[in-house]
């Protein structure tokens, strides 16, 4: 293979390594085939522009060390200026400013009938006993206006299952 191919192969496999790093970064949420497609084709790229293996690996742990070093550095930048708490939120709920989580008991609803208020795929709405409660199925679907009746209660989730059949 000529050399000047082998330069625009490179380019081209970097570029391209490249371009599925940005598309996995802002297009395809979490870590899938974009991003190991970028990594192998920007490690390709630099193996192709080496004289030798040694020289290419010798470079990609340099590329990696400093990645790391830049990372780090970022991270130490973003604290001194204050950075990570615009992209945080600072206020928290606490119980002294009145903030209290619902703690009611629904144990009292088992073997209660209701109306599906919505459709339950398998969560939904329902009235129950006269409240309006989130509720879910165990998997199957229930149309909304079906009677449901309390399965079980498990914290605040409220298991119904389907009793009018049509």
């Amino acid at each position: 293979m000529s050399g000047q191919l082998l330069t625009w192969l490179s380019v081209l496999a970097f570029l391209l390594g490249f371009i599925a790093l940005v598309l996995e970064i802002f297009v395809v949420p979490g870590f899938g085939v974009a991003g190991m497609a970028g990594i192998i084709l920007l490690a390709w790229g630099v193996l192709l522009l080496a004289v030798d293996f040694t020289q290419a690996t010798a470079a990609l742990v340099v590329a990696l060390a400093l990645t790391i070093v830049v990372f780090f550095l970022g991270l130490k930048f973003m604290s001194r200026l204050n950075l990570w708490q615009r992209l945080t939120l600072g206020t928290r709920l606490e119980k002294d400013e009145g903030y209290v989580a619902g703690q009611v008991d629904l144990g009292h609803l088992v073997d209660l009938t209701g109306v599906a208020l919505t459709p339950l795929r398998p969560a939904g709405t329902a009235e129950i006993a006269g409240r309006r409660l989130d509720v879910v199925t165990s998997g199957e679907y229930i149309p909304a206006g079906a009677k449901v009746q309390v399965v079980r209660v498990e914290g605040s989730r409220v298991v119904v299952r389907r009793t009018d059949y049509i």
